[in-house]
């Protein structure tokens, strides 16, 4: 183990990578930056994270500027962002901190976990990279590093429960620059033992992986197939009002896409669902279909549009809004509507 932090550790001061949320060398992190960061890259790769942060840091600079925010404002700076329980719960943390905590984030594990959206990989990630405090923390990246090392050949997810008592003895027994160790492992992850094709040649670990000594490092770690994702079907409808127009509406606040901006639709179902009386007093014309992917089903809008309709007085969280500016703060599957419809 002695070994494995100092080859890590010789490697991550020779190859970090400089990422908008990491100090400098040698400097202190930011806990909020740090916070902010791990919230974003959950289930999100880091290329698509960073010009969020930068948004984010540059419009609200620090937790208590965050906590002070409308959530609106959080969602709309959020919006294609994806996972969107995780914005909700970004404001809600940012406010039990600014209230509870006066704005300091405390370096504790145990009270870190006790905030809204941080779990246990996020709170032990938080204290060793913002407080340089042993605590254990296991990213996708981490995960697949020490599958290798230690040839954990059982599929995820049982595998989890050895890798999270290796990341305990690994990360908790470590006094030593802990921060940049778990980030070592993180880039070297990333960079080096990427899930194809991992570049043993350059990895301060190849000597004593037991994933390289077996020949089939690349099938490590193994993964208990997934069951197919069910499909969903749904309408979405354009409805303009002669006068450069778009009806759109907030959805409810809990659920999926809770809070947050888009077109009007029927229910989703698992069988297209009728909506014949909704042309009645207007017509409705096809156009199409839009196609996504959540987390746990595939989804198909089929589009339809009503042109010129003067006559609609919004209901509550219904609004009429530009064309140009409709889809400014809505998630990814109704910008897709959106280009459908613009594109006609």
């Amino acid at each position: 183990m002695d070994d494995m932090r100092r080859y890590v550790l010789d490697w991550y001061d020779a190859n970090r990578r400089v990422l908008p949320w990491r100090a400098a060398a040698g400097a202190r992190m930011d806990p909020y930056r740090v916070w902010l960061s791990e919230v974003m890259l959950q289930q999100t790769t880091v290329a698509a994270v960073i010009p969020y942060f930068l948004k984010f840091t540059e419009k609200w600079p620090d937790v208590n500027s965050l906590a002070a925010a409308p959530l609106d404002d959080v969602l709309r700076e959020w919006a294609g962002l994806g996972y969107y329980a995780r914005a909700r719960n970004l404001h809600r943390c940012a406010q039990m901190v600014a209230d509870l905590h006066n704005g300091i984030f405390p370096a504790d594990k145990d009270t870190l976990q006790s905030l809204p959206g941080i779990g246990d990989y996020t709170a032990g990630a938080i204290a060793a990279i913002a407080f340089d405090r042993p605590a254990a923390a296991m990213d996708g990246n981490i995960e697949r590093v020490l599958a290798r090392v230690f040839n954990i050949s059982e599929p995820l997810p049982g595998a989890k429960k050895p890798l999270r008592a290796l990341a305990k003895t690994i990360f908790e027994g470590n006094s030593y620059r802990p921060g940049d160790f778990v980030q070592g492992l993180m880039d070297l992850g990333a960079t080096v033992c990427t899930p194809r094709g991992p570049k043993c040649g350059l990895c301060p670990l190849a000597q004593g992986c037991e994933g390289r000594k077996s020949g089939a490092p690349e099938s490590l770690p193994r993964r208990t197939p997934k069951a197919e994702k069910p499909s969903r079907y749904g309408h979405v409808y354009w409805i303009t009002d002669g006068q450069g127009r778009v009806l759109i509406q907030k959805r409810e606040d809990r659920g999926l896409l809770g809070g947050m901006m888009g077109l009007p639709t029927s229910e989703w179902k698992a069988e297209i669902p009728d909506h014949s009386a909704f042309g009645k007093e207007n017509p409705l014309i096809s156009e199409g279909k839009v196609l996504h992917t959540f987390t746990h089903f595939h989804l198909t809008l089929f589009g339809h549009r009503i042109d010129a309709v003067n006559t609609i007085i919004p209901m509550k969280g219904f609004s009429w809004v530009a064309e140009q500016d409709c889809a400014a703060a809505m998630p990814s599957v109704f910008r897709k509507a959106v280009r459908l419809f613009r594109a006609r």
